[in-house]
């Protein structure tokens, strides 16, 4: 068996992992020109489900390596005011989770493990352009540069703008949710910690904000900073890397406070998409001029480098498509809105479940198109529901965002969750049915 997979990604890698390291042959194609093109050094939250798809995939070594370079867990989820009064909180025990169960890690980080060991299957700089599929049961893929390679399997994890997924299903929408963000970092240092609460410190936190703006906060604060010393090795100060990305923003071994600022597109710019950081970090700071002063400053201080846009997009659901040899994983078939926060760790999940299909196809012979079908019969059964949360979440439409109504529905909001933070039993049910859809709980082979 050899399989193709279009797109050095999280899932991508993560499935190049298993699939090497069970001997089956593998492939990755991405269109960056280097390793180090298109990383974002800002944070992704590592659930139940991705942590198991990692521990699954990756060679024991590595593995643990992943868990070395992961942030202090966040023990609290707290939703705030923009004048930073607390509307709810909630912390690891009302998830019904461990401090093991969910992990912070710098974007970075994660790439440059999962690309650890796959230096002679992955190449760079082979942008994607189209398929053909033969008689035989192969796929060939062919890419910009005039270059093609040939095998059993095609997967594109090739990401929110798919183009594997362009030609595979024509029928797949993507859809604007109506909603922008814009993230940035900036150092933790004693000046910014003086600017959290302690709940904000060790967890993640949410400002809902007039308007249907709002905030997510992260503290990325790592164990090796705490007696003086840097992680070396991955996860460190990678020279070449740096060479590449001179300054704080992709030095991923120091302590940083990670934020994302959303609003609707109609108080935005209409080129926001193609604006540069120090424009995003002006309408963020022009934007929450009536925020507490503690946030204000947070946002000020900010490297205006490290700022970048956000369209907020899901996948539209797609009805089960007759198995072939190409498939999908990830943001590929289903991009979700952040409202969940279980975009990469679908991913993750995908990645694990179509490596057991295809690894159990290769030891026993049997077809690679049984393999890829159970693989998509799973996927549609969990990663459409999660679509539709996210969606639930974090939609343009919502009354949050209208103009007159939106005030009535942030009272609402806001009103319920004070409710909600008195009334402990309420509030356990609440967060166990986040955590659910996290994969608290959650058993699988």
């Amino acid at each position: 068996m050899r399989v193709l997979v279009v797109g050095a990604g999280t899932g991508g890698l993560c499935l190049a992992q298993a699939l090497r390291r069970a001997g089956v042959e593998v492939e990755v194609f991405e269109r960056d020109r280097t390793r180090t093109d298109g990383l974002f050094g800002h944070r992704v939250g590592i659930s139940p489900d991705g942590a198991g798809a990692l521990r699954a995939c990756l060679p024991g070594p590595l593995y643990d390596t992943f868990r070395a370079t992961v942030a202090i867990t966040p023990t609290y989820f707290t939703m705030y005011d923009e004048r930073m009064r607390e509307l709810l909180g909630m912390s690891t025990g009302d998830f019904g989770a461990s401090a093991d169960d969910e992990c912070s890690v710098s974007r970075i980080t994660l790439r440059q493990v999962l690309l650890t060991g796959l230096e002679d299957v992955v190449s760079f700089d082979r942008k994607f352009v189209r398929y053909e599929q033969h008689d035989n049961g192969t796929v060939t893929a062919f890419f910009a540069d005039g270059s093609h390679a040939t095998g059993d399997l095609l997967v594109g994890a090739d990401g929110t703008s798919s183009a594997v997924r362009r030609q595979h299903l024509p029928q797949a929408r993507l859809v604007e949710t109506g909603l922008f963000a814009v993230t940035g970092k900036l150092p933790l240092t004693d000046e910014t910690r003086a600017l959290l609460p302690p709940r904000v410190l060790r967890g993640v936190s949410m400002v809902y904000a007039p308007h249907g703006n709002g905030a997510i906060l992260h503290v990325m604060e790592f164990p090796w900073d705490h007696d003086g010393t840097v992680k070396h090795g991955i996860g460190g100060n990678d020279a070449e890397l740096l060479r590449a990305w001179p300054g704080l923003a992709f030095d991923n071994t120091r302590d940083y406070i990670s934020w994302g600022f959303s609003a609707h597109r109609r108080r935005l710019p209409a080129d926001f998409m193609r604006l540069d950081g120090a424009a995003l970090h002006r309408i963020v700071l022009d934007a929450t001029t009536t925020w507490h002063p503690d946030l204000r400053e947070l946002f000020r201080l900010t490297d205006p480098s490290t700022c970048f846009p956000v369209n907020v997009r899901t996948s539209e659901p797609v009805e089960p498509w007759p198995s072939s040899s190409v498939t999908l994983i990830g943001d590929a078939i289903h991009t979700m809105t952040p409202g969940l926060g279980v975009g990469a760790n679908t991913a993750l999940r995908d990645a694990r479940i179509l490596a057991d299909a295809l690894t159990t196809a290769d030891r026993d012979g049997t077809p690679v198109l049984d393999a890829v079908a159970a693989y998509e019969r799973q996927m549609h059964d969990y990663a459409w529901p999660l679509v539709a949360k996210s969606l639930e979440r974090f939609d343009g439409d919502a009354a949050l965002y209208k103009p007159v109504v939106g005030r009535l529905a942030l009272a609402g909001i806001r009103t319920g969750m004070r409710v909600v933070n008195h009334l402990p039993a309420v509030k356990r049910r609440m967060a166990a049915a986040q955590g659910a859809d996290r994969g608290h709980g959650r058993q699988e082979g």
